[in-house]
C-alpha cells in the first residue's frame, strides 16, 4: 500500500518587501571646506613634529636629576680647580692683575654649551635603536624638521645649563656696565646651534656610544682647548695661532668674552683684535652648515 503524498508548502518566493537602498547625499560645498579646514597643513605638520621632539627631550632632562646637578657641579669644580692651579703662575702681558679665573670663565661657559650640546645628541643613537627615530621618520614630518626638533631641544638644554653658570658672573669679575646681553645670548644660540647640529650628523653614522664618545673626544676637546679658553692666542707658537684662528670655537670664546668683558677688555686678556665684529656672522655660517650636514646624514637611506 503507497503512503499518502506528503505536501511540502511551498517557500514565498515574494517574501518581504526589499529595503530600498540608503542614498549617500553628496557633501555641500560648506561641509567640504569646514573638512578641509579641519585638515592640518603642511607647515602644521612640520612644527609638531619639531614641537614634539624638542619638549620629549627637556622633559627628559628634567627627570633626570643626575644630569640637573651634574650640569652645575662640573664646571664649578673645573672652573675653581683649574682656576686655583694656575693663579700662581698664569701671566698676560698688557693686563697685569689679571687672574686665571677671571680668563677662563668665558671658556668655562663655553665648554658648558659645547658638552652640553654634544651629549644631549647622544640621544639620537638611543632613539635609534629603540626604533623612535625611524618611527617619526616614517611620520609626515620632513627630515629636516626632525633634525631641528632633535637641534633646537639639546640647545634648549645646553643653553639652560649655561644660564645657570652664568650666576656666577659676578665671582669672575662681570659687571652690568659691561655686560652684552643680545651679543650673548645671539653667541650662545648660535655656538649651540652649531655643535649639536655637529653631533647629530655624527651620531647618525656611528652606532655605539661608546664610538660617540671616542669621536667627540678627538674632535671636540681639541677645538675647545685651541679656542683661546685655556690659554691666549698670543701666546700660542705661530703653527697653533694659525690652526686657533681657523677654529670657530675662537669665535665663540671670544664673543661670549667680548659679550661679558667689552671689546677692550677682551683686548687686554691677549685675544686677537682679527675676529673682533666677525663672531655673530662665523658663528651663524658654522650653525647653518652643520644643521646642512646633520640633515644630510638623516637622509641617507640605509
Amino acid at each position: 500500500m503507497n503512503a499518502p503524498a506528503t505536501t511540502v508548502p511551498a517557500p514565498d518566493v515574494l517574501g518581504e518587501p526589499e529595503a530600498e537602498p540608503t542614498r549617500v547625499e553628496p557633501l555641500s560645498s560648506a561641509a567640504r571646506s569646514s573638512t578641509e579646514e579641519r585638515a592640518p597643513g603642511a607647515l602644521a605638520l612640520q612644527w609638531a613634529t619639531v614641537r614634539v621632539l624638542l619638549m620629549r627631550d627637556v622633559v627628559r632632562f628634567f627627570r633626570q636629576p643626575s644630569r640637573i646637578v651634574g650640569a652645575l657641579a662640573q664646571p664649578i669644580l673645573f672652573w675653581f680647580v683649574i682656576g686655583a692651579g694656575f693663579a700662581g703662575s698664569f701671566r698676560v702681558e698688557g693686563a697685569q692683575g689679571l687672574d686665571y679665573q677671571r680668563f677662563s670663565y668665558p671658556g668655562v661657559v663655553t665648554m658648558v654649551v659645547l658638552f652640553s650640546a654634544i651629549f644631549a645628541t647622544i640621544s639620537v643613537i638611543e632613539d635609534r635603536r629603540e626604533g623612535f627615530l625611524q618611527s617619526v621618520l616614517a611620520g609626515p614630518g620632513s627630515r629636516l624638521s626632525v633634525v631641528l626638533g632633535k637641534a633646537l631641544g639639546s640647545s634648549a638644554i645646553a643653553l639652560l645649563q649655561a644660564s645657570l653658570f652664568l650666576l656666577f658672573a659676578p665671582l669672575a669679575g662681570v659687571t652690568v656696565a659691561s655686560l652684552d646681553v643680545p651679543l650673548l645670548v645671539t653667541v650662545m644660540v648660535l655656538s649651540a646651534l652649531g655643535l649639536t647640529g655637529m653631533g647629530i650628523a655624527l651620531a647618525w653614522w656611528v652606532r655605539s656610544t661608546a664610538g660617540y664618545h671616542a669621536v667627540m673626544s678627538i674632535v671636540l676637546l681639541p677645538m675647545w682647548v685651541l679656542s683661546g679658553a685655556m690659554f691666549p692666542l698670543k701666546g700660542a707658537g705661530p703653527l697653533l695661532a694659525w690652526v686657533m684662528r681657523l677654529n670657530p670655537m675662537r669665535f665663540s670664546v671670544e664673543g661670549v668674552r667680548r659679550a661679558l668683558y667689552g671689546a677692550e677688555a677682551s683686548l687686554a686678556v691677549g685675544t686677537s683684535s682679527s675676529g673682533a665684529g666677525l663672531e655673530v656672522p662665523v658663528l651663524f655660517a658654522f650653525a647653518t652648515v652643520f644643521l646642512g650636514l646633520a640633515a644630510l646624514s638623516v637622509s641617507r637611506r640605509e
